[in-house]
């Protein structure tokens, strides 16, 4: 079997992505990016997650995490349960324009896989690649932070509320209790 995309020690920093369904571009509204802060939040509370750097996209998030108590598959999959519940009762209580299409998505795609769930917001897995070595959280820290740029979001990387750059440039409170790296 391929270790290509397992996580080879949790207890090390891994980059590693989270992505919805079809690239479906849900993470739009503050309420989603809550929910995914609490969600995360609550496993570096609970769980022993530490998060070194993140970036929350339309339709995905990039982070760079580690664990000494969990193993990350076990915390990862978590965040998902839990968000995939929290992400859906937001969608279906709150003013979403995109309700109905959103939903038929999610529904469409758990048909798919045939598990017995009626929704289906996020992708399987979530491709870790081990940092070993100061050169490649370098790189990671840095793609994390250009994400939203190379998009042509924002103009400058700091300018992306959604993560943790500013915190790596100026030491400033991001919304996720972040382990600066370097």
């Amino acid at each position: 079997m391929s270790e290509r995309y397992k996580v080879l020690d949790s207890s090390a920093p891994n980059f590693i992505t989270l992505t919805l369904i079809d690239w479906v571009d849900l993470l739009i509204r503050p309420i989603y990016f809550r929910i995914l802060d609490d969600a995360i939040n609550y496993c570096i509370e609970n769980k022993g997650l530490e998060v070194n750097a993140y970036v929350y996209m339309t339709s995905h998030i990039h982070l760079i995490v580690q664990s000494n108590d969990i193993p990350l598959p076990t915390i990862i999959k978590s965040i998902k349960i839990h968000t995939t519940k929290e992400l859906l009762k937001a969608i279906k209580e709150r003013p979403e324009s995109r309700r109905e299409w959103l939903l038929n998505k999610f529904s469409f795609a758990a048909q798919r896989i045939k598990r017995g769930v009626k929704y289906k917001v996020w992708r399987d897995g979530f491709h870790p690649v081990l940092l070993d070595s100061p050169l490649k959280i370098e790189q990671r820290v840095n793609y994390i932070h250009q994400n939203p740029r190379e998009l042509q979001l924002v103009r400058e990387p700091r300018d992306w509320i959604n993560s943790s750059c500013l915190e790596y440039e100026q030491g400033n409170k991001s919304n996720i209790k972040i382990k600066l790296l370097y």
